[in-house]
């Protein structure tokens, strides 16, 4: 399971609907209808949450907005919840951003160069609408 950190917009196709696919597994997993991956260390930073499901609602909802911008038909009535777009910021990290495009950077040069050259001209990549960045390494939960 990767949830990414960094903005949607970045993503490939393919990196797209597997991080839609991958989002409502972890949004089955924290409203407790599967018994697998309830140990997955990305979901750390939502359960760590008051209100993990609304957080997985509106990071979501980013997702299937950048799918719409691009024409895709993503089903948003599976989101559980409606997006609370006043929900604070959830912290990120600037190491794990930078270890997530470097990560991310290596599957586009596979899978799309075309992508990865646009990704490695991007000056400062921006994050997944639901995170504010701080300074800070590779969180915790990363495997390495």
């Amino acid at each position: 399971m990767r949830l990414w950190s960094l903005h949607p917009k970045y993503l490939d196709r393919m990196g797209l609907v597997a991080l839609w696919r991958e989002g409502l597994l972890a949004q089955k997993v924290l409203a407790g209808k599967t018994k697998g991956y309830t140990q997955h260390p990305q979901l750390l930073r939502f359960k760590s949450t008051d209100a993990p499901l609304a957080y997985i609602s509106l990071y979501l909802s980013e997702v299937c907005d950048e799918a719409t911008a691009r024409n895709y038909q993503f089903n948003r009535a599976k989101i559980l919840k409606s997006p609370d777009k006043d929900l604070p910021a959830l912290i990120l990290n600037r190491g794990q951003l930078q270890y997530e495009v470097q990560h991310l950077k290596k599957k586009l040069e596979a899978r799309d160069p075309e992508k990865a050259r646009t990704l490695n001209n991007t000056g400062r990549v921006q994050p997944h609408p639901l995170f504010k960045v701080v300074a800070g390494d590779v969180t915790s939960w990363e495997i390495r």
